[in-house]
């Protein structure tokens, strides 16, 4: 067991238990009680920009982090009862760079009159995240090439993630700088805080999640994940070499059913197992 651990998590239908699958009783204070360990640090990873985590920790009164990488991947924020959601400024000049210093805005004019895109809120754009809405049935090589040639013509490197929202089945599209992404933010925070794939865990349920669970950094799949998210992590981490760093979770830790919070638990005891005795159960309850 490390001498510290760094919880790295995404949080709708990871930690938040807003799918349609139960969420075990219990299971978000055990994690409380891990995170709150001193030797624990924790961040946050979600495409929610920042005012959607805060409500979502009120919401659903979860610990508050150490850090937050938002808005997928684009933002990094120092959070912790007294850094006051400091904004990481290093991490957007770096990502910067793969735009050439461009801005969405300027993204945004180049690909204005592209009929399939249809733009999101002002609220869920940023400097470096540029989001569309998609029609039902589009597309995607045609759209991506389409997009692509838009975007070279500017000179950017840019990364295009397509994604669902399952509230209401909407297809997505975020334009990002290429280094922006849930890996490439917590890569970074890992080097800067000094973790190693020895010492961190993630955890996720989508296919946002992929390169994450796909790399080397241990990861954790929550049991209510799609079942074609668990094939595809599972075929690519073994194509990249990490099929050791996946976990999937079944259920049956601690009497817990492998949901949400309660199969992070499952996961992370299942690489740490010291971590058990931070998570404050009674004894009581049923193992492995």
């Amino acid at each position: 067991m490390p001498q510290r651990l760094f919880i790295c998590t995404d949080l709708d239908r990871t930690l938040i238990p807003n799918g349609s699958q139960a969420e075990s009783v219990g299971a978000r204070s055990h994690f409380a009680s891990l995170v709150g360990h001193p030797q624990v640090t924790l961040a946050y990873v979600s495409g929610r920009h920042r005012e959607l985590v805060e409500a979502a920790i009120a919401d659903y009164n979860l610990p508050l982090p150490d850090y937050v990488l938002g808005d997928v991947g684009t933002t990094i924020y120092r959070v912790g009862p007294r850094h006051d959601w400091e904004l990481q400024q290093g991490w957007e000049r770096e990502i910067a760079r793969d735009w050439k210093d461009l801005t969405s805005v300027d993204l945004e004019s180049a690909l204005h009159d592209i009929a399939a895109l249809r733009l999101q809120e002002r609220s869920r754009q940023n400097t470096h995240k540029l989001s569309y809405y998609l029609p039902a049935q589009f597309d995607r090589e045609g759209l991506s090439g389409q997009i692509g040639r838009r975007l070279d013509s500017l000179g950017v490197s840019a990364r295009l993630v397509w994604s669902i929202d399952d509230t209401d089945q909407t297809d997505l599209l975020d334009v990002l700088p290429a280094r922006a992404s849930k890996y490439h933010a917590i890569d970074a925070l890992m080097q800067e805080l000094g973790f190693s794939c020895a010492d961190t865990v993630f955890c996720g349920d989508s296919g946002n999640d992929i390169e994450v669970l796909a790399s080397p950094v241990p990861a954790v799949l929550v049991a209510n994940s799609q079942p074609e998210v668990q094939r595809l992590a599972l075929r690519l981490a073994a194509e990249s070499g990490h099929a050791d760093r996946l976990y999937i979770a079944g259920g049956g830790f601690m009497g817990l059913n492998g949901n949400y919070s309660g199969g992070m638990l499952e996961g992370i005891a299942y690489y740490y197992p010291q971590s058990v005795d931070w998570m404050a159960f009674t004894g009581e309850e049923s193992a492995i």
